[in-house]
């Protein structure tokens, strides 16, 4: 079936063309304001600042161009659109809440007015939440979907504990699986991926992952967005119309942001089994909160380790690095090969060589089936840039997309989740649209919702694996580097990994020492909380 956009997407494109603002950030508003975006945003232009990237500046200049005079500074809509564009900022780097200090001191910075009175309004309208930090007796906030979000999520993980009764035990299959309404199988993806082959033939499960492309490798069906319905006013599946399985299993759960795993839970019946599958090493998802890492620091669920005594050699070079650690690689078959390069385009330049020529000559793998991943889009060994170089070599043509090209869906889609990997199949550059043939189906998604996909960020990556990985690490994105993100390049790889290493000595430092920036949330504390008295 193909899935088309109209209509209200129409409607803000317009009103974005005729006001100056890019055509690209359409999807978006729709995908955060609704089907009445365009009306929302006419009522309440600094709703703009809701859509991720856009800078207060530019709201305010969208709001004179659609208020003129009485687009003024102490506008009680501009002060409570910052108050939320600052969470969502915070959001954008996975926190759910922030100190309510920190959140006044930075809103009154852009001179709203009485930043107290604008803040005690967006609680008031329900479009803030003020919550209390029990350990250090501060006020936090954080947007009122995601609190909320975090504690459907505490309750439903509890509820599914507390109605669960034991199914059949499952040959190879962790004991906790069966027994417990809500269990962790922490591990490698080879590792969770043993685990969910003996699960394929066992009726009442449903295998999941963020991707219909993973989802199907491990032999489910669907992604997470598409099994539970997605539709204009949000998921179909949810209390009224549960999921209908003994056993629900999220693979690479560490890709999980709060907002579709409190979806999620809300759509598990009374009595489902829930399992989340992933590795506690990898990145944390790109949205907000953490709930993996969470739900196995509250210590409320058991936690299955699963065995880490890789056999193939990529295995074995990302359990060293999980430690800590870059090993040296020993691998004749070539399943691992390190290419140094002196800077970033050359690097740039070797992993096109790869991708286009010598892996597929050399191994027998085609392009199709090889991933370049990196940890910037930006600089010259970017993902932007790697793209323009693979289209240039594997699929050229006049337009900025032609039949041919990979995809990426960088939103959430009617047939698509984000992440989801396509190919164009047709162009109307008119109306700025492509047709994608995606894993589900065909669709025509507006071109802004998707990027070139040869090329990807190693957090766009997450949730995919491929038979051969490009993993580009150039001196540019040194800052960039952590132990998490070598380990989500590293782990995308099935049969062959290249790494194309021009960062120098920063590699193994930010292997050694850096992890990932802490992030603020409750969900643990709320789990221990709801999980108290069962």
């Amino acid at each position: 079936m193909t899935e088309t956009f109209s209509g209200p997407l129409s409607e803000v494109t317009e009103l974005f063309a005729a006001n100056d603002v890019p055509a690209r950030l359409a999807p978006e508003a729709l995908a955060r304001l609704g089907e009445a975006a365009a009306q929302t945003l006419r009522d309440d232009p600094w709703r703009l600042l809701e859509i991720p990237g856009v800078r207060p500046e530019q709201a305010d200049f969208f709001a004179r161009r659609l208020l003129g005079s009485e687009a003024g500074p102490h506008d009680p809509r501009r002060a409570a659109a910052l108050a939320a564009h600052l969470l969502l900022r915070a959001a954008g780097d996975g926190h759910t809440v922030t100190a309510a200090k920190a959140v006044l001191s930075a809103l009154e910075a852009f001179d709203p007015g009485d930043a107290v009175e604008a803040l005690r309004a967006s609680i008031a309208a329900g479009e803030i939440a003020a919550v209390m930090d029990e350990a250090s007796e501060n006020e936090l906030l954080g947007l009122a979907r995601l609190t909320t979000a975090e504690e459907t999520v505490a309750e439903g993980l509890a509820r599914l504990t507390a109605t669960a009764d034991p199914l059949p035990a499952a040959d190879g299959v962790p004991a906790a699986v069966c027994e417990s309404g809500v269990s962790v199988l922490a591990g490698a993806p080879e590792a969770v991926e043993e685990v969910l082959r003996r699960l394929r033939d066992v009726p009442g499960v449903i295998v999941t992952a963020s991707t219909d492309r993973a989802a199907q490798a491990l032999g489910g069906a669907r992604s997470l967005h598409l099994l539970l319905e997605p539709g204009p006013g949000g998921y179909s599946r949810g209390e009224d119309r549960p999921l209908e399985a003994d056993l629900v299993v999220v693979a690479e759960a560490d890709t999980l942001g709060v907002e579709r795993a409190a979806a999620l839970v809300e759509a598990c019946m009374d009595g489902t089994h829930l399992v989340l599958a992933g590795d506690p090493a990898a990145p944390s998802p790109s949205g907000a909160g953490r709930v993996l890492a969470d739900v196995i620091a509250s210590g409320t669920v058991p936690v299955t380790e699963l065995p880490a005594a890789p056999q193939d050699v990529i295995g074995r070079l990302t359990a060293a690095t999980r430690e800590g650690t870059l090993a040296p690689v020993e691998s004749p078959d070539r399943e691992v090969v390190i290419v140094p390069a002196a800077e970033a385009r050359e690097a740039a330049h070797r992993a096109v060589q790869l991708v286009t020529d010598s892996i597929p000559r050399a191994l027998g793998i085609p392009a199709e089936e090889i991933l370049a991943v990196t940890p910037v889009r930006r600089g010259e060994a970017g993902a932007d840039a790697l793209n323009r170089a693979l289209k240039d070599r594997l699929n050229p043509g006049p337009g900025p997309y032609d039949a041919g090209d990979r995809v990426v869906a960088v939103t959430d889609l009617p047939g698509a989740a984000a992440g989801e990997f396509g190919s164009v199949i047709g162009t109307d550059p008119g109306r700025g649209m492509l047709e994608v043939a995606f894993p589900s189906g065909k669709a025509t998604v507006p071109a802004s919702a998707v990027r070139h996909g040869w090329a990807v960020t190693v957090l766009r990556a997450q949730g995919t694996r491929w038979p051969a990985v490009v993993a580009v690490l150039p001196g540019e994105a040194g800052g960039a580097l952590s132990r998490p993100l070598t380990v989500g390049a590293f782990s995308r790889a099935r049969r062959h990994l290249s790494v194309v290493h021009a960062a120098g000595p920063e590699l193994a430092r930010a292997v050694r020492d850096r992890a990932e920036p802490p992030r603020r949330t409750r969900l643990a504390a709320l789990l221990r909380e709801n999980m108290a008295d069962l």
